[in-house]
Formats: structure tokens, sequence, C-alpha cells
């Protein structure tokens, strides 16, 4: 078992009684390759769930379509039945093509369908938090999020959900979307080359929502990337933990959950909550 170790301090949910570590852990990778099929090393994926929660993992971020249902029933099988104090957050609003694609599916019937998927591959009655996904892969698109989120506030209605998040919105659709259900969470692309979020992270701060980042090293030039790695050989670290230790120091309501599928890489990335990055090489970064 390994020793819990502190995990950036918590956040609690707004108007909820949850109150998480803001280092977690998102299920993505635990699937084959492309995030299609079991994963090659079953008994590794179920290690690496376990050796998370044993180490004080208490966010873990996971949704049907992955596999598809796949990253569920690896969740189930490591930690079912569940400790009470963790939370596992899912999502719904996309689906996958037989090619692999990842297509919309934000109708009423695929959005109850998803919530219904996520509970019966994850053996329960009710899921604690689901985010609605819309926008592109890697950001939102504009229009409307009115017609699936209000299918969501229903099933929150019956019992099925107990909190509503976003992913891959813009501060507008938040806002729309505040005035059909409160909203606790926002997922969206961000880390310290990609900072679109700048202005959006602080107005959520400012409610008390949590933000939760997704990509910490996508979308770097290799200017970007050298700087980055000058910093963590300074600091005789990983970019990868440099990058997350960015993102806690960046805000207070920033949640962490990057996924990996190996122990080793795992445990590099739960010890990035214990950096303290000086105040010069934030500038640096944040130059960048």
């Amino acid at each position: 078992m390994t020793r819990q170790i502190e995990l950036g301090g918590r956040f609690r949910l707004p108007g909820t009684a949850i109150n998480v570590n803001r280092m977690g852990y998102g299920a993505m990778q635990l699937a084959g390759p492309q995030v299609w099929g079991p994963p090659r090393d079953m008994d590794a994926a179920v290690a690496v769930l376990q050796e998370a929660v044993d180490a004080g993992v208490d966010h873990i971020d996971t949704s049907d379509f992955y596999g598809p249902h796949v990253t569920n029933r690896i969740i189930k099988q490591a930690l079912h039945p569940y400790p009470e104090e963790l939370v596992i957050v899912t999502k719904v609003g996309a689906r996958r093509g037989a090619d692999k694609s990842w297509m919309h599916a934000l109708s009423r019937q695929e959005v109850t369908d998803a919530v219904h998927h996520n509970l019966r591959t994850r053996g329960l009655e009710t899921l604690v938090v689901v985010n609605l996904r819309v926008g592109g892969v890697m950001g939102p698109s504009e229009g409307s999020i009115e017609g699936p989120l209000t299918v969501l506030a229903e099933l929150k209605a019956q019992g099925l959900i107990r909190h509503l998040g976003l992913s891959n919105v813009s501060p507008a659709q938040l806002a729309e979307a505040q005035k059909i259900s409160e909203i606790v969470c926002v997922q969206n692309y961000y880390n310290v080359a990609h900072r679109l979020d700048d202005g959006f992270i602080d107005d959520l701060a400012a409610q008390g929502i949590a933000y939760v980042p997704f990509f910490p090293l996508g979308g770097f030039t290799p200017l970007q990337s050298s700087e980055l790695d000058a910093i963590a050989a300074e600091l005789q670290v990983t970019p990868m933990q440099a990058a997350l230790a960015w993102l806690l120091q960046r805000a207070p309501n920033i949640l962490l959950i990057p996924g990996t599928s190996a122990v080793g890489h795992l445990r590099e990335n739960l010890s990035a909550a214990s950096l303290e990055l000086s105040s010069e090489m934030i500038a640096r970064l944040d130059a960048i």
C-alpha cells in the first residue's frame, strides 16, 4: 500500500459537501491504443487505480465512451465497492464510431442512454458528478447547450445525478447553463502554453467553481518546450511534473486529472503536487 501524500491541498465543489484533493487522476489512458478496446495489461490497469486511491487520490475522471465501456469496467473491477470519500466524475455528450472516431451524442435519447450506461458499467444507482461535453476536441464551439443540459437537469431531479459540470465550454455557455442548473466544475483545454482561459479561470474562482484542465503538455512549440525543459532540469523533475506544479500554483480552484497506465508514471505525477516553483520560474513560464 502506498503512503498517502499531500496532493495539492483541498477544494470544495460549490454548494456541495464534496471536498477533494486538488491532484486527481484521469482514467482515459487505461483503455487500449487510441482510447479503444481493452488495455494491453489488465492487471497493470487495475494496479494503477488501486495505487492512486491508496496514495490519497479521491477524484477520478472517466467516461463510458472511453474504450468504449472499458475504463468504467476497469474502475469497477479495481475499486468496487467504492470508498465513501471517492468522487468519480463522468462525461456524457460523445460517442465512438466503429472507425474509432469521436462524435457528438447530444440528443435527448443519447444523453439519457449515456447516463444509464455509466450507471450500469460502474454498478451505481446515482452518479456524483456528470459533465456535459460539447464543443470540439480541443475547445468550445459556438451555440446553445440548453437542450442536452436540460435533459441532464431532469435526470438530476430524478435522483440519477447529484451535480452537474461542463466540458469544452465558453463563458457564455456557462452563463446559459447556470440558468438551468448549478454548475460545480468546468473542464477545458488549458496549460502553461495554451492560456485562452486565463480570464475564465479567474471568473470561476470568484464563483467558487472548480476548473479542471486537460492536456497539460498539449500544443507546445519547440521554444516553449525548451523553456519548460530547462526549468524541469533545474528542479530535477520531468517536464510533466513542472507543468502540473505550475497549474496547481496558477489558481486555487484548479483541480488536476493527469492520466497514465503505469504505476511509475502515476507516482511521478502525484509527486508534482509537492513541488514549489519559485516566483522567478513562474515568471519565465508565464512569458512563454
